[in-house]
């Protein structure tokens, strides 16, 4: 398997596929070490696995660079990641012996309560490009606080970033906690019928989670799926609109776009639309493309020229739909999309209905705020949403009504770990982050003890 630079074309590395017999070694061998881990106290797991994690902090700048190179972020956006990872895996670390604790329960007379949390066994992490470090990380660390081990497939982009974490837990013992492998589909659904993968968590579009949810099927075992967002934003009348259009084209525009929680349409109150349009298209205007290696670039390349086909032909019938092109709009070569602002978008658009993972933001007015919310809940997605509003009251009546994952005041394309992330509908199901990242690594066992007569 070659992985290829997107902005240079060439060969980054080459990966050898595991398969057969050597990918069933390596799948014993995660099992065999989730039986010794599993013994552990939750405060020694904790140790040793914030120990294994300063293996990024040692190796920054290498494993920044790969991701570059690999899938195009930008420099300083790759360095941002490494950060992003340690903020959630320190406050995960930090929880973990209070969720992971038993429940003890009143005594009745003669007899004692407890509720256990007890670990799957192998924790099958199939983890997706665009954040290669924070995705995988939400999985890895409770799934090893808890007791379980990992086998991460990494996406096919970035898989020297699941190299990376192997390599981290490798001075760990047990050997071969977190084991790194890179296979085809097939070998896939065959690793996600095998007795011992105990949960599968995956990342990625909704087509890849409707096969993972097909091929777990015949088994009882729980999965995790975190898909794609149409994420929208609504600009009420008493926004801080500076602050509100600086955000959402951050939000719309950050690592090209390419993120499930993108902002991906706006909804903007009539009485701020025109000044709306002109304050983002001076802001997107202001990016420079180029190469992802070169600290002043601020956009890099999307990660396939498929991409660039795709976002070109959503903008062409936004546009022969009636939508106007403010900026961008148009390829500048098979590696870039520029930012891209459409106004006038109509609700029944592409453009607002299906995913376009890439720095293009559809903009529509709306008469108030009850037309707005109409218009987010329209949407198979439900990741997160975003309302900005100096009016507290009225975020809470967007809280109340959305149908989402997230409901932002004043604040977009951001996880905070000690919140759950998850989603409704073609979004996905599971949580991961905050106490409720552990509940579905683990099982309860429910403790039932009578004392002798």
């Amino acid at each position: 398997m070659i992985v290829q630079n997107p902005y240079t074309g060439e060969t980054v590395c080459e990966i050898a596929l595991d398969a057969g017999v050597a990918l069933d070694a390596r799948l014993e061998r995660t099992t065999q070490a989730q039986q010794v881990w599993s013994a552990l106290e939750v405060c020694e797991r904790a140790r040793r696995v914030a120990a294994a994690l300063e293996y990024f902090r040692e190796h920054a700048e290498e494993v920044a660079r790969d991701i570059t190179l690999q899938m195009g972020k930008p420099l300083a956006q790759a360095r941002g990641e490494l950060g992003g990872m340690f903020d959630r895996a320190q406050y995960t670390l930090s929880i973990a012996e209070r969720v992971l604790a038993p429940e003890v329960l009143p005594d009745k007379e003669g007899l004692r309560f407890r509720i256990e949390h007890d670990p799957l066994g192998v924790v099958f992490n199939l983890a997706a490009w665009n954040y290669p470090l924070l995705i995988p990380i939400n999985v890895i660390v409770p799934a090893l606080l808890a007791g379980n081990s990992v086998l991460l497939k990494h996406s096919r982009t970035t898989p020297l970033c699941g190299v990376h974490f192997e390599r981290a837990f490798a001075a760990v013992e047990p050997a071969g906690l977190v084991t790194s492998i890179q296979t085809t589909h097939e070998e896939t659904a065959r690793l996600i019928g095998d007795p011992r993968v105990a949960h599968v968590a995956f990342t990625g579009s909704v087509e890849g989670g409707r096969a993972v949810q097909r091929a777990a099927s015949e088994r009882f075992i729980d999965v995790g799926l975190e898909l794609g967002g149409k994420d929208p934003a609504y600009v009420a009348a008493d926004a801080d609109l500076a602050f509100a259009v600086g955000n959402i084209v951050d939000g719309a525009c950050y690592n090209a776009g390419q993120s499930c929680c993108a902002v991906e349409r706006v909804y903007v109150h009539e009485s701020l639309y025109e000044d709306f349009l002109e304050r983002a298209t001076a802001l997107m205007e202001a990016y420079r493309m180029g190469d992802p290696l070169d600290e002043e670039t601020t956009l890099g390349p999307m990660v396939r020229s498929s991409a660039v086909d795709f976002l070109e032909g959503q903008v062409g019938a936004a546009l022969a739909a009636g939508a106007r092109a403010l900026c961008g709009g148009k390829r500048s070569d098979d590696r870039f999309f520029p930012p891209t602002l459409l106004a006038d978008c109509p609700q029944d658009s592409a453009v607002m209905q299906e995913e376009s993972f890439g720095p293009l933001l559809p903009v529509r007015a709306v008469t108030g705020d009850e037309e707005a919310l109409a218009l987010m809940n329209d949407s198979p997605f439900g990741l997160t949403a975003s309302v900005w509003t100096c009016d507290d009251a009225l975020a809470e009546r967007f809280v109340r009504g959305l149908r989402t994952g997230t409901v932002f005041q004043n604040r977009c394309d951001f996880l905070d770990p000690c919140l759950p992330w998850t989603g409704v509908g073609d979004s996905g199901k599971g949580s991961t982050l905050s106490p409720y990242g552990f509940h579905h690594l683990t099982r309860r066992k429910a403790v039932h003890l009578r004392s002798a007569p």
